[in-house]
């Protein structure tokens, strides 16, 4: 007899085997983790009770690989493995680890009856040359490594500095296990945290990895231009970052003056700052007038020129010093004069010659000019193009100003006051009276006399007290008669 099948005895093999199939694969799991190497990461035993609801009869094996790390029966557990590093937290039976390495890299596994929980754990490891701490203009090195148990990832790396613009690493070295990445030229703005990110698609890895960068250097930009005009004072500032980075190394110092680029240069001051930031000078030049303010901001570099003169100008550079590398910040001075040919005072009719000069080349932006104050457009001459000085030839007494501009901003202004020459007026009377009347006999000369020296006015008034005496006496005679 043809038997047909059981339609529910099969399903309810099925059932059986889906059943089997899922509480096996629940009793094996699966997990994946990253860790930071120097870092701290916990692995949970997954589906395990808590300490007051697990049986007493509970066994619990932790593993690395084959190693057995820790054991728990009936209540009583066993350490095997380096208990300042790995450490279990006894609620859920997790596995802490602390102070990551790329060798911790690995298959753990927690089992506790029937159940197996396996972690993959993939370890990173960033480094960064000169442990960060760098100058201006250095360009850092950073080196990324990976360990796991399974094969390395193809990773993608993209970086974003501390204002969180992208930065496009310079990929120098490239293995599954090492990536050697030059970074971007440093700039003293650049301090703070930056972030490395990594992605991988499979197993999926988005792992941002924070790292610290300190960049020596002075809040100043690199080079910075200063406008002084002869016989006025100037402080010229260089302010270091050392408070803001909270840079905590000593460094050294110096500054130097050239007045030309070729110019050997002429150590004005020394000084160090130590760890704890405190700043010590010397002044090192007994030849060059100038002062160290003793009240200025904390990590500032300070020079005052009490009274600049023509040949004052010229670069000053302060340069930093740390672990026998470089950085240096620039000012420089322009100084500005004014004179006239002749000096004067101006006589009417006469013309007299100003001239303004500069110390250096001027900005492809920038001119000099000459004006009359309250003058008209006739009284303003402009310099041409890269001309350091400007003369003009004037007739016409009044306060004169030079200007030195750039993009219609007056950086500097000289004023040069040219007197008019003072006109002489001299009146001689002569007076005579015969028979009763009186004669008035007058004689007046007007005399306009412009740069006569004061022993000609006087001879001249002499001779005309003689003529008047001579007068007198005729008339004296003439009454007699």
């Amino acid at each position: 007899q043809k038997t047909t099948p059981n339609v529910s005895s099969t399903l309810y093999i099925l059932f059986l085997i889906l059943s089997h199939s899922l509480i096996s694969s629940m009793a094996h799991q699966h997990e994946f983790q990253t860790g930071l190497a120097g870092g701290e990461v916990t692995l949970n035993c997954t589906g395990i009770l808590p300490d007051s609801k697990l049986p007493r009869d509970t066994v619990v094996h932790w593993k690395y690989y084959d190693t057995p790390l820790w054991y728990m029966e009936k209540g009583r557990s066993w350490k095997t493995f380096n208990a300042d590093r790995f450490v279990i937290k006894m609620q859920y039976k997790q596995l802490w680890v602390r102070n990551l390495k790329l060798s911790d890299a690995g298959i753990y596994t927690c089992e506790y009856g029937t159940h197996k929980v396996r972690t993959s754990l993939h370890i990173f490891k960033l480094m960064i040359s000169l442990d960060g701490h760098f100058l201006q203009n250095e360009v850092p090195e950073l080196i990324l490594m990976q360990n796991s148990s399974s094969p390395l990832l193809d990773l993608r790396i993209t970086l974003f500095d501390s204002n969180n613009n992208t930065v496009m690493p310079e990929l120098q070295n490239k293995s599954r296990q090492k990536y050697i990445m030059n970074l971007k030229k440093l700039e003293a703005v650049d301090s703070g945290t930056w972030v490395c990110q990594v992605h991988s698609d499979s197993p999926l890895i988005d792992q941002n990895i924070p790292f610290a960068v300190k960049v020596l250097g002075f809040q100043n930009p690199n080079l910075e231009r200063k406008y002084a005009t002869v016989d006025s004072s100037v402080i010229l500032s260089w302010h270091l970052n050392t408070q803001k980075i909270k840079w905590k190394e000593g460094f050294t110092g110096q500054l130097n003056w050239k007045q030309q680029e070729s110019a050997n240069p002429h150590e004005l001051l020394d000084f160090n700052v130590t760890a704890q930031g405190q700043l010590h000078e010397t002044k090192k030049s007994s030849n060059f007038l100038f002062e160290i303010p003793e009240r200025k901001p904390e990590s500032t570099i300070e020079v005052k020129l009490p009274k600049v003169h023509f040949n004052h100008s010229g670069q000053y550079q302060c340069q930093l010093e740390y672990q026998g590398r470089h950085a240096q910040s620039k000012i420089e001075l322009v100084v500005m004069k004014v004179s006239a040919k002749p000096v004067g005072p101006l006589s009417r009719g006469a013309n007299m010659t100003l001239t303004c000069q500069v110390s250096g080349p001027l900005q492809p932006n920038a001119y000099l000019r000459w004006e009359r104050v309250n003058g008209t457009k006739m009284d303003i001459k402009n310099s041409k193009h890269n001309e350091v000085k400007l003369e003009v030839n004037i007739s016409v007494a009044g306060l004169w100003s030079c200007h030195l501009i750039e993009d219609s901003d007056r950086k500097i202004s000289l004023h040069y006051h040219v007197e008019e020459a003072a006109v002489w007026t001299n009146y001689v009377i002569i007076g005579a009276s015969v028979g009763g009347s009186l004669l008035v006999f007058a004689l007046g000369c007007l005399c306009i006399i412009s740069n006569i020296s004061w022993q000609r006015r006087r001879q001249r008034a002499k001779r005309m007290a003689q003529a008047r005496q001579h007068l007198l006496e005729n008339k004296t005679c003439q009454c007699q008669q």
